[in-house]
């Protein structure tokens, strides 16, 4: 459980696909599907170190957001656009997440997978020398809705959600700091809504006793990685490096297509 933890920490923020590797994981450790529980145990540890990490743009986006509603000043309307073009992203995936959710599950091996890194390699091959100059205060709604369902492809394992978004906003000409930052705060509201919608699952789950020490050494193996590898792929991102995850990407897919 520590390894699969850490597996999902690591490449939860990075472009190659957390879903994905975690089933690569189990299948490897012979630990077979981990199960709804699992992922929302280990997507709430990602979430609370991404959270940590953009503390500060959360909070001022709140309070500004706040700001804008209560005295409509000037000031404080691009953070409120921010927001709203968050929320307006958010959707395609959350209502796909809600329809597709079984069927998606049910439907995954490890050919799927291969063949979905080949899919986020090829993107990732395709955007490697753009360099977009739209910041937050040029955002559109139209750009919004490109990179919100570029995550909605996401919700498919092996293709990567930080990936897709990303590429999406490269892709529609944000600069990669702004591309970064967007991909992240879509990532907040749809994972709180996963937390929400699988708090029953949890709840549920019979076997909560015998997992509670495996499932808590997986949820702080989730945590800390997590936070390690965002900080570390932000590195990547600013010196625009992106290029070496196709490669990655590549390999794994060909490596997954022999053995498996």
């Amino acid at each position: 459980m520590i390894i699969i933890g850490l597996v999902q920490g690591f490449t939860e923020p990075i472009p190659i696909s957390s879903s994905g590797h975690v089933m690569i994981a189990s299948e490897i450790l012979g630990l077979g599907e981990q199960g709804f529980t699992f992922a929302i145990l280990t997507n709430t540890a990602s979430l609370l170190a991404i959270l940590f990490i953009y503390r500060h743009d959360i909070k001022r986006l709140a309070i500004n957001s706040i700001q804008f509603l209560k005295t409509r000043k000037e000031e404080y309307k691009s953070d409120f656009r921010f927001v709203c073009f968050i929320v307006v992203g958010t959707i395609p995936a959350g209502v796909l997440g809600v329809l597709l959710k079984d069927v998606i599950a049910e439907n995954v091996g490890m050919t799927t997978i291969a063949i979905m890194l080949f899919v986020t390699g090829i993107a990732l091959w395709l955007i490697r020398n753009l360099k977009g100059t739209k910041s937050d205060d040029d955002i559109t709604l139209k750009d919004s809705i490109l990179v919100g369902l570029g995550q909605s492809v996401a919700l498919i394992p092996g293709i990567s959600r930080s990936g897709a978004t990303i590429i999406s906003a490269i892709a529609v000409g944000m600069k990669q700091e702004t591309a970064l930052r967007f991909s992240f705060m879509l990532y907040i509201p749809v994972s709180l809504g996963g937390v929400v919608l699988g708090f029953t699952d949890f709840l549920d789950e019979p076997n909560k006793a015998a997992l509670a020490l495996p499932y808590t050494a997986a949820f702080i193996a989730t945590l800390f990685m997590t936070y390690f590898a965002l900080k570390w792929f932000m590195g990547i991102m600013k010196s625009g490096k992106l290029v070496y995850f196709t490669y990655y990407c590549f390999i794994v897919g060909i490596l997954l297509l022999i053995f498996f």
